[in-house]
């Protein structure tokens, strides 16, 4: 079982995961020419191409968009998040899916209309990937110099690989995570969802 090698396999038996899956790959190719700071590719697209992988499905299949995170703090305008977004439509077209664009220090100035619960600001992308309501969506990657992968995974990538799906109290509330799971599980019955906490809103 890939969830309990030694983390250094784990990693290769990761990026040869999401190297199955072109789109995804196009998107860290070309993601890695915009200069944004501190950017992953991130969630759904990460862990959804690896559960395709392990249950033999199509290596794109359910997959929704390909969420690419960047953390700017000097222009908190939307104006400036726009122009980023429409300079990726530029970078990211032809591509047979939605690349998401999304300045993640922003997020606190709309987090609440959207989801009900304040959200701090975010001091990196780190930090937001770090936040997402289960701890098998916490793992970004992105292409440095010479095409070394530089993953981020707080949580490990056990559950990734085991298709476990754990809650992440700290922000998201469960409402949040109890729709994701019941939609995911619809597309991918194999995974284990376990349940939010008792004590936790």
């Amino acid at each position: 079982m890939i969830g309990r090698l030694p983390l250094d396999e784990q990693l290769d038996a990761l990026r040869a995961a999401l190297s199955r899956n072109s789109v995804l790959t196009q998107v860290l190719e070309r993601g890695a020419t915009m200069g944004l700071p501190g950017w992953y590719l991130t969630a759904g697209c990460l862990f959804q191409t690896v559960w395709n992988v392990v249950t033999g499905r199509p290596p794109t299949e359910g997959i929704k968009d390909y969420d690419v995170f960047y953390h700017d703090a000097r222009d908190l305008s939307w104006e400036a998040e726009d122009a980023v977004i429409r300079a990726g439509r530029e970078v990211f077209a032809g591509l047979p899916a939605e690349v998401e664009i999304r300045n993640e220090a922003r997020v606190h100035l709309w987090y609440e209309d959207r989801f009900g619960v304040p959200c701090p600001p975010y001091e990196s992308s780190e930090a937001a990937i770090d936040s997402f309501a289960a701890t098998t969506c916490c793992l970004g990657v992105r292409l440095e110099a010479g095409g070394r992968w530089r993953v981020y995974a707080p949580h490990g990538l056990s559950d990734v690989f085991g298709l476990v799906l754990r809650p992440n109290p700290v922000l998201a509330p469960r409402s949040v995570y109890e729709a994701k799971a019941a939609r995911w599980r619809e597309q991918w019955p194999e995974l284990t969802v376990l349940d939010w906490p008792r004590d936790r809103p």
